[in-house]
């Protein structure tokens, strides 16, 4: 990846081996990034930026308005998301296994043993959240399995920065980001559809759009919730 400078954009520049050129705008600052063919050279890809660049201001002003979440110390009286719902956070030192547990549907139970600093009690918390992801993945799979008709031969759940989610067609392998336990359930719905269909078809063409367009009508009003403030520290847009 490389950069270029398009009046004051700054535009990072991706070559794949793909037909056509793609342009995003990225939340939570507007970063801007093309990912080109092999052989469209920096002036095209300058020029596609300028007859878009109404369309990312747009999308740019939209950043800028929404509601933004620092960044955690895991203490108590935090707000931390659940399944689309926000709770307090309460930190709770004691003796005895670690852990979380929802209350009143208000609140997150933090169990630390006493003296455990912030790492370790955000590790904690992602332990918690990683086991609440991989317990909704396979009603989920063993459903739209069905009908999409493709067979996903694994699961897997990891952090990422700038995806909800990933597909390896040819080893039907399929990864979820973390943070999507923070999302409503719709929400991990449709990134589990979205990469299920990659199965059907790999890129993000007119033939992907139909597929969604078919398993699932509403992929773009999820799409939109999925993105909607508020959002982490660390953002991501599909």
């Amino acid at each position: 990846m490389h950069q270029i400078t398009v009046g004051d954009l700054v535009v990072d520049v991706v070559r794949k081996e793909i037909k056509n050129l793609h342009l995003a705008v990225y939340p939570p600052d507007g970063r801007v990034r093309v990912a080109a063919p092999l052989l469209v050279d920096d002036e095209a890809v300058r020029l596609a930026v300028i007859a878009r660049l109404a369309w990312i201001r747009r999308q740019q002003g939209k950043f800028a308005q929404q509601e933004r979440q620092s960044a955690r110390e895991l203490v108590s009286g935090e707000s931390h998301y659940f399944q689309g719902r926000r709770y307090l956070l309460n930190v709770d030192y004691r003796a005895g296994a670690p852990g979380v547990v929802v209350r009143n549907n208000t609140t997150l139970d933090l169990f630390v043993r006493p003296g455990s600093d912030r790492a370790q009690r955000e590790r904690v918390l992602l332990t918690w959240y990683r086991r609440q992801l991989k317990l909704l993945i396979p009603p989920l799979a063993a459903r739209w399995q069905m009908i999409i008709g493709v067979e996903v031969a694994e699961w897997r759940v990891r952090q990422m920065k700038t995806r909800w989610g990933a597909c390896n067609p040819d080893a039907r392998r399929i990864w979820l980001n973390l943070e999507l336990i923070k999302k409503p359930p719709s929400c991990i719905e449709y990134i589990v559809v979205h990469e299920m269909v990659h199965l059907l078809e790999r890129r993000h063409n007119v033939q992907f759009i139909a597929h969604m367009d078919r398993f699932l009508p509403q992929w773009r009003l999820l799409r939109d919730e999925l993105n909607r403030a508020p959002l982490g520290h660390a953002t991501w847009a599909y």
